[in-house]
């Protein structure tokens, strides 16, 4: 008669990860994984978002260099839309107050 409550669990014998203990490989890590990319992808594209809507220049970048954020800043488009405008648009605008 045997008693306890079964056999011995298999364990490895070299812990790898500090933060992964025995068993550092989880069966759905592939889905752990999946999850934690797309919430790190949102969070960052949110970040993005607020950090585009709030930024504000008060001196613009020079003209034909490159400059990311004027691919995505609103009031760096909204300059450049207002440079790019010809000067019948503008005249027209200021005589017809549009």
């Amino acid at each position: 008669m045997s008693q306890g409550g079964g056999g011995k669990i298999p364990y490895p014998k070299h812990v790898w990860s500090p933060a992964g203990g025995w068993y550092s490989q989880p069966g759905n890590w592939k889905a752990n994984t999946a999850i934690m990319a797309t919430v790190i992808v949102g969070i960052t594209a949110g970040m993005w978002k607020l950090s585009a809507e709030r930024e504000f220049r008060t001196k613009f970048p020079e003209e034909g260099r490159f400059f990311p954020s004027r691919y995505w800043s609103k009031q760096i488009k909204e300059h450049e839309a207002q440079k790019n405008k010809s000067i019948t648009d503008r005249v027209v605008e200021k005589v017809t107050g549009n």
